[in-house]
C-alpha cells in the first residue's frame, strides 16, 4: 500500500484524489519528506501555470451572474429557538448552490477552456498527465531538483526541473528521452524565475527508460553534444 501511495503525489497536488485516499495519503506524508517536497513542487508548478494563463472573465459573465442572483431566493437568517438553530430549508440551499455553480462553471470554462489557445491546451495536457491513474513519478538524485511524471495511458511525459547550474551565454538546457528506440528530444527548458524552469510536456515513445538534460546551443541540437548534466532512471 505504501508503494501505491508514492504514486499519488501528482493527483493529490491538484486535489484530484478521493477523500478516503486523500486521508491515507496525508498520513503517509507525515512520514515521507520526499513525497511532501514533491507535492509542494507540483503545486507551485500548477500555480505558476495558472497565473500565466489566467484571464479576466468577460463582462457578460458578471452581468449573467448578477441577473441569476437577483432571481434566486437566498437563505434567511438562522433563527434561534430555545437554544437551537433552525436551519433553512434544503430547497433554498439547492437554488443558491445552483447559482454559485453557474458562476464557477462560467469562470472555469472562460479561463481554462482547453480549446482557447495552445498555452491552455498545454496546461490541460500537463494536468491530464499529473492526474492520470497510471501516473508514475521519479525524482532525479543528481544536480538540481528534477521530477519526471509519465503516463502510458496518456502517452505523455512531463519534466520539471529546478536549481540547475547556471548556463553560459548562448546556451539552453535540452531534455532527452532515451531508450531502446534511441534518443529523442523532448524540447528546451524555458526559464521560469531564477531557480526554476517551465515544465516540458512531450509524447512518450515506447521503451523510454531514462531522461537526460544537457546544455546545448540556445536553439537546441538534433542530438546531445555534451554529457548529461542530469540523468533520471525511470526504472
Amino acid at each position: 500500500m505504501t508503494a501505491e501511495l508514492h504514486t499519488l503525489t501528482g493527483a493529490y497536488a491538484l486535489d484530484a484524489v478521493p477523500v478516503e485516499e486523500a486521508v491515507a495519503f496525508e498520513r503517509h506524508l507525515r512520514g515521507c519528506p520526499a513525497c511532501g517536497q514533491e507535492v509542494q513542487e507540483l503545486r507551485e508548478t500548477a500555480a505558476r501555470l495558472g497565473r500565466a494563463l489566467a484571464t479576466p472573465p468577460p463582462p457578460r459573465l458578471r452581468d449573467a451572474t448578477l441577473t441569476r442572483v437577483a432571481h434566486t431566493r437566498q437563505w434567511p437568517p438562522s433563527i434561534a429557538r430555545r437554544g437551537r438553530v433552525v436551519k433553512p430549508r434544503v430547497a433554498l440551499w439547492g437554488a443558491a448552490a445552483a447559482a454559485v455553480g453557474a458562476l464557477v462553471f462560467g469562470l472555469v470554462t472562460t479561463t481554462t477552456d482547453p480549446g482557447a489557445d495552445p498555452a491552455q491546451q498545454q496546461l490541460a495536457s500537463v494536468n491530464a498527465v499529473l492526474t492520470a491513474p497510471d501516473a508514475a513519478t521519479v525524482k532525479g538524485a543528481e544536480r538540481g531538483t528534477t521530477t519526471v511524471v509519465t503516463s502510458r495511458s496518456q502517452g505523455k511525459i512531463v519534466v520539471l526541473a529546478g536549481d540547475l547550474p547556471p548556463l553560459a551565454a548562448g546556451k539552453a538546457y535540452q531534455v532527452w528521452l532515451i531508450g531502446a528506440s534511441g534518443v529523442h528530444s523532448a524540447g528546451l527548458l524555458a526559464p521560469d524565475g531564477p531557480h526554476r524552469t517551465q515544465p516540458v510536456l512531450a509524447d512518450l515513445p515506447g521503451g523510454i527508460d531514462r531522461v537526460g538534460i544537457t546544455a546545448e546551443p540556445a536553439g537546441g541540437s538534433p542530438a546531445p553534444t555534451v554529457p548529461a548534466v542530469v540523468m533520471v532512471d525511470l526504472a
